[in-house]
């Protein structure tokens, strides 16, 4: 595609999902690290802790920065301890424009 004579770039392809993460993950700033990375990324979304103990996640981005958000779930800030990272696939919403600790 051209505008102007020059071409540009396609845009990276965009996906979303929703992550439970259990295991020692609330009380080691879990939420305002993953917010951290998300953001540094350029992953959009939401964190927040569960009553359940556990810390969900909702994000949104290109799917090179879903992956290593992904990955840096699976492993967490210093303090914590993962013991599992139910990931769920989706479509992206839209709905968010940067990266949110919610409460």
């Amino acid at each position: 595609m051209k505008a102007g004579g020059r071409r540009v770039a396609r845009p990276a392809e965009e996906g979303a999902f929703r992550a439970i993460v259990r295991g020692r993950v609330q009380g080691v700033g879990f939420r305002y690290c993953t917010a951290r990375e998300a953001r540094a990324l350029g992953v959009r979304g939401t964190v927040r802790n569960t009553p359940q103990g556990s810390v969900e996640v909702r994000a949104e981005g290109s799917l090179a920065a879903l992956e290593s958000l992904a990955s840096w779930l699976r492993q967490g800030p210093p303090g914590a301890h993962v013991q599992a990272v139910d990931l769920a696939w989706e479509p992206p919403s839209g709905s968010w424009e940067g990266f949110e600790v919610a409460f």
